[in-house]
């Protein structure tokens, strides 16, 4: 099935559910836009979600979803929240899908799963997920242990199951997207490129350390924990430090502490906070709108089609 006819959509371009970045206001001006937008529940209370659910049905006549990683405390509060706010779309991630998949389905919710690997892209059709995010070893924030490039693993998952693929991770623009779709996925999720957005909730400080970033400035790290792609800054240099030493995990717990996420991408902490961002991040240098992100991308892609034709003329 296409992405675009699962949710409805114009194209088969999903905004990222990140925390600290996703909120109603990216949401909508991405759905407003034509593609899928994403409320990031991971970093919301229930009734922060609540209210964000209810200001993007306000701001869009769209399809909207809300991204819930599993692994969050307080889950069974905001599937209630979900369901009871009428929300069609949800993307799970950090757990697994068989937990909620046919409760949130019989509410007649459609239901994504994010994956690294086959193994768990199989569980995912077993569990009766309607479609996959296969992301890729290049994406920011957390990460498969497998590293895995999005290059390598949507083939690999395209030729294990039968429903549809969302490809992630290293993709920012149309050309990347023309790509992903070559290689067998049905449609693409961008998280880094929409973090620089106007709408974004990021803090500037955050946004233009990624603008200003270079190549090699992220690093897979806390792989003994969560593995998760972080931007270079001082907390960063500190986790690689300890893990060349050969730190254990709770010396990596206790230097991690509590709100390193928060202190980073939406307080706007470029030394200390935690920096999660993708391998794209080198290659985004201006703010732009939610909407120029998604028509640049659709006029990459058009454009990268048409010279990829002329090849074989």
């Amino acid at each position: 099935m296409l992405i675009n006819k699962l949710f409805n959509i114009q194209f088969p371009i999903v905004q990222g559910g990140m925390i600290w970045c996703s909120g109603w206001e990216l949401a909508s001006a991405v759905s407003n836009a034509g593609g899928l937008g994403l409320i990031g529940s991971g970093s919301m209370y229930p009734e922060i979600l609540r209210d964000h659910i209810q200001k993007c049905k306000k701001a869009t006549d769209k399809p909207f979803g809300v991204n819930v990683p599993l692994l969050y405390p307080n889950i069974e509060e905001h599937i209630k929240i979900i369901i009871e706010e009428g929300v069609k779309i949800v993307f799970t991630s950090a757990g697994n899908p068989k937990t909620w998949t046919q409760h949130l389905k019989q509410h007649g919710i459609a239901v994504v799963h994010v994956v690294a690997n086959v193994k768990f892209a199989l569980k995912c059709e077993e569990a009766g997920v309607d479609a996959i995010v296969a992301e890729g070893f290049e994406a920011g924030g957390h990460n498969g242990r497998e590293e895995t490039t999005t290059m390598a693993l949507i083939p690999q998952i395209k030729k294990s199951v039968s429903i549809p693929i969302i490809a992630a991770g290293g993709i920012a623009s149309g050309q990347s997207m023309a790509a992903a779709i070559a290689l067998g996925a049905n449609g693409v999720q961008v998280g880094s490129r929409f973090v620089t957005t106007h709408e974004s909730s990021a803090h500037i400080n955050f946004k233009n350390a990624i603008l200003n970033s270079l190549e090699g400035d992220t690093k897979l790290s806390l792989k003994q924990l969560t593995p998760v792609r972080l931007l270079k800054n001082e907390f960063s240099i500190q986790v690689n430090e300890l893990e060349n030493q050969g730190a254990s995990t709770e010396e990596l717990t206790n230097l991690l502490g509590r709100g390193r996420a928060k202190k980073g991408m939406f307080e706007g902490d470029l030394v200390s906070g935690e920096l999660e961002i993708g391998q794209v991040a080198s290659q985004l240098k201006s703010l732009q709108t939610a909407k120029d992100v998604i028509d640049d991308m659709v006029m990459e892609y058009n454009n990268t089609i048409k010279r990829m034709q002329e090849q074989f003329i």
